[in-house]
């Protein structure tokens, strides 16, 4: 599988696992690279690729703490705290985790219990979020994960908003906001509607 196929297909599977976990009401964070972390809990689940087995992922995602994978989808830890640089006003501890982590150049998948939305971040920004409670939002995962292809999560990631005032928001797609810049944005799917 070419390396970008196995970028797209691990972020698939996290937002898909993250849509299930959201409409039940619970919460997890997955994060994608590097990042300090002390477990909370002993490590008795040996590594595991989580696209061979995502319904393992999902039980291990739950408990308290991140779920921590290297780029290729194995699983390196679960059940981990991650130190927060910062607190943000209006989000809890998970969100924060989440930014911080994600300003290493990782990307992190952060489901909310409380508005059960699934938000992905990089670079410190919220790139997309995907309303769980949207009907068949499932079925729109693999053209949204089209989409961050096509403008590149790095791309937007630099140029989007801050997940503390998300100031534009594009909704392509029901219950999916894409986040970044204005002109790029539109430049691109204005170019794709002719």
């Amino acid at each position: 599988m070419a390396k970008k196929d196995h970028a797209k297909k691990l972020q698939e599977t996290l937002i898909q696992v993250g849509l299930k976990i959201a409409k039940r009401g619970e919460g997890a964070l997955f994060v994608i690279g590097d990042v300090e972390y002390k477990p909370l809990v002993n490590q008795e689940v040996p590594p595991f690729n989580v696209m061979n087995n995502p319904k393992l992922l999902e039980s291990l995602a739950i408990m308290d703490g991140a779920v921590i994978l290297d780029k290729e989808g194995m699983m390196k830890a679960y059940g981990v705290m991650i130190k927060s640089q910062k607190i943000f006003k209006n989000f809890g501890t998970r969100h924060s985790a989440a930014m911080s982590a994600s300003k290493k150049g990782n990307i992190v998948v952060v489901i909310s219990e409380e508005d059960k939305k699934v938000r992905i971040l990089k670079e410190g920004k919220m790139i997309m979020q995907i309303d769980a409670l949207q009907k068949d939002v499932e079925k729109s995962v693999p053209q949204a994960m089209q989409i961050l292809e096509s403008i590149g999560a790095g791309t937007i990631g630099a140029i989007g908003t801050s997940i503390i005032a998300p100031t534009l928001g594009v909704a392509f797609l029901p219950g999916i906001v894409v986040f970044g810049s204005v002109y790029y944005l539109f430049k691109l799917f204005g170019r794709r509607k002719k």
